[in-house]
């Protein structure tokens, strides 16, 4: 059990380095280097979306049901680290745009694929799961760290980082423990290879408040992925990407010790507290632009951690808690495809729009940009709070307490 979960551990390291090599300076490098507008650069990190309203659900129920999941993950990488590389041959945005949506298609079903590969080889994924994902921000930290100290963050070099690290993360994969697909009987239907059975978990009303308030907090998000990097960059902080890695050691933090707050936070408290805490952040954003004082912004930096742990792994728990074992890699990938999916899409084009409004002759009016997701995330809490209820029938019909071992 040890080396498997060494093995898990490994995988997250790898497939978040990935992603933490080139998503966040991305901004910078767009907007600074290759002259992209706050549209474009809000459409490139689209692409990230659109890639999670095609291809997640499908791929996850290719994986339940056709090929392994570590070789479905295998196949992404490689395929993906070739364009990456492509990316960095180009200067215009007519040929960017499709060439990294493609390969967002590759990368996106990988994070939910490495979610369901983790909780398929966990007895106790509650208590585990987090401590396997900590490493995920390890990648991400080292990434972000390496990047800064080479002063690669407005060249394209990061991609190149990404695709030498996606090579042999899909070399790796091939390595991970091997489950079987789950064998069903009957004919497979075409609804079914599409991945529109894990929409019928939506008949549970809890599950449905879930996704749809997942994709809806996601929209406030997307301007903290698009535009954090840039915003504080122009705010005079030197080394952003390594000043933005302070939330990935406030989540490794957060992660070690999840277990212990789960257990009396639960879900619902867990939800609710991530949101206060984007709340909080996207206030001292503001703040921090009005007052031109960093210090609220190096006060802030560390709380995106907080949020993203207990927001997504909650979340992700809790899809884990609801899906049959048939339907695990497509319920995966149906909450990255109502996060990632459709709530960044829609996120990237608001944010967008609101960079362009509040930009006047390249000069950021960032006080007003940052007060459209604080408002937004107000309101989007307030809901979640009045509807969302637990109501996890296999785990509390009998009274039966979730188990979560912190000690494993």
């Amino acid at each position: 059990m040890q080396n498997k979960k060494m093995q898990l551990s490994f995988m997250m390291f790898f497939q978040f380095f990935i992603q933490g090599s080139w998503y966040v300076t991305m901004g910078t490098y767009l907007g600074k280097t290759l002259g992209f507008s706050g549209i474009q650069i809000g459409l490139a990190y689209s692409t990230a979306a659109i890639a999670s309203i095609i291809s997640p659900v499908i791929v996850g129920m290719i994986a339940d049901r056709f090929f392994s999941a570590n070789r479905v993950l295998a196949f992404l990488n490689i395929v993906g680290s070739l364009l990456l590389v492509w990316i960095t041959r180009i200067d215009s945005f007519s040929l960017f745009f499709p060439v990294l949506l493609l390969y967002s298609i590759c990368f996106m079903p990988t994070m939910s694929l490495t979610t369901s590969i983790s909780f398929s080889n966990l007895d106790n994924p509650a208590g585990e799961f987090s401590r396997i994902r900590l490493f995920g921000s390890f990648g991400w930290i080292t990434a972000g760290l390496i990047i800064s100290a080479m002063g690669l963050e407005a060249t394209s070099s990061p991609f190149l980082i990404g695709a030498g690290i996606s090579l042999l993360a899909g070399i790796f994969a091939l390595v991970l423990p091997y489950k079987a697909p789950v064998k069903t009987t009957g004919k497979t239907t075409i609804g079914q290879i599409l991945g529109f059975d894990a929409f019928r978990l939506t008949r549970d009303k809890s599950f449905l408040v879930l996704l749809v308030f997942s994709a809806l907090i996601c929209i406030p998000l997307a301007f903290y992925d698009s535009f954090t990097n840039l915003f504080i960059t122009d705010e005079g902080i030197e080394n952003a990407a390594a000043a933005m890695s302070l939330g990935q050691i406030t989540e490794v933090i957060c992660l070690f010790l999840f277990p212990f707050i789960f257990v009396k936070l639960r879900y619902k408290g867990s939800l609710v507290a991530a949101m206060v805490a984007w709340i909080i952040m996207y206030g001292f954003f503001s703040m921090g632009a009005y007052s031109q004082e960093t210090a609220f912004l190096y006060t802030v930096l560390p709380l995106h951690g907080f949020c993203f742990t207990f927001f997504f792994v909650a979340g992700q728990l809790y899809v884990d808690e609801k899906a049959p074992a048939s339907l695990r890699n497509a319920a995966q990938g149906l909450i990255t495809f109502a996060t990632y999916g459709v709530g960044k899409y829609t996120g990237t084009l608001v944010a967008g729009n609101v960079v362009d409004r509040y930009t006047v002759q390249h000069v950021y009016n960032w006080t007003a940009i940052w007060m459209v997701p604080l408002i937004m995330t107000i309101i989007f809490t307030v809901g979640f709070v009045l509807l969302f209820r637990e109501n996890l029938k296999r785990k509390q019909e009998n009274n039966e307490p979730l188990k979560l071992n912190v000690y494993d």
